[in-house]
């Protein structure tokens, strides 16, 4: 009973279904962001040999390893003086910086499985390097692809340091909020936030459990047809 009266209060209390609504607002831009900008580095560090390669995957990686205060603390900084800070706008850059290298790493991945000859085949056959890619390549890592996706929107939704860093009494994520309702008087609503929150979760790692599964018939159906020919 105290549960189904922590969930009616959490969808009845402006101040939750605000931060709420300002999480997925914040969540889906930057996780397309991620994903886009992600997607097109990892193709460029399987694909490309060119000076400096290294060093640019060690910046791309950077995230991962620097302590997230810095991080926070170095964004804060930064977004002051662009008069970002307590905005939408770069609450969703902060994110999309965040989530990138996840992208990078799982769709890195999936390229080292795809066999660059086929590309070549199908240039042969009359296709651009561009038609090439969105018609043989493509298809084959888009289910890594929708994983990064994944892991971007879990990393957008859950982030707390930054958030706190970068938000404003108006702007304010659900993971701020929470942060700000347990240290000031325990709310059981945030018991309902929380289960929200690990439900979120759950559903994007029985998904990315799914997506490779696909993504290994995608190959293999590919490798067959080739041999086929």
């Amino acid at each position: 009973m105290m549960q189904l009266r922590a969930d009616r209060s959490l969808f009845s209390t402006p101040v939750w279904v605000d931060s709420l609504s300002t999480s997925v607002i914040i969540m889906v831009p930057s996780a397309l962001i991620a994903t886009a900008v992600g997607t097109a580095a990892a193709i460029g560090l399987a694909r490309s040999r060119f000076p400096g390669a290294s060093v640019i995957s060690v910046l791309v990686m950077a995230p991962l390893v620097v302590p997230v205060i810095v991080t926070a603390a170095a964004m804060l900084a930064v977004f002051r003086q662009w008069g970002l800070q307590g905005t939408v706008l770069g609450l969703v850059l902060a994110h999309s910086a965040l989530a990138i290298p996840y992208v990078v790493f799982t769709v890195l991945s999936a390229l080292k499985l795809v066999d660059d000859q086929l590309e070549k085949a199908a240039m042969t056959l009359g296709a651009t390097p561009w038609v090439a890619f969105w018609r043989v390549t493509f298809p084959l890592i888009l289910p890594a692809v929708l994983s990064g996706l994944l892991f971007a929107m879990v990393v957008s939704f859950d982030e707390i340091v930054v958030s706190i860093f970068l938000s404003s009494p108006t702007v304010r994520p659900v993971s701020v909020q929470m942060w700000s309702d347990i240290r000031g008087d325990v709310d059981p609503t945030i018991a309902a936030i929380g289960t929200l929150i690990l439900a979120f979760s759950v559903g994007a790692l029985l998904l990315e459990i799914l997506l490779p599964r696909q993504r290994n018939r995608a190959i293999r159906a590919t490798a067959s047809a080739g041999e086929g020919l």
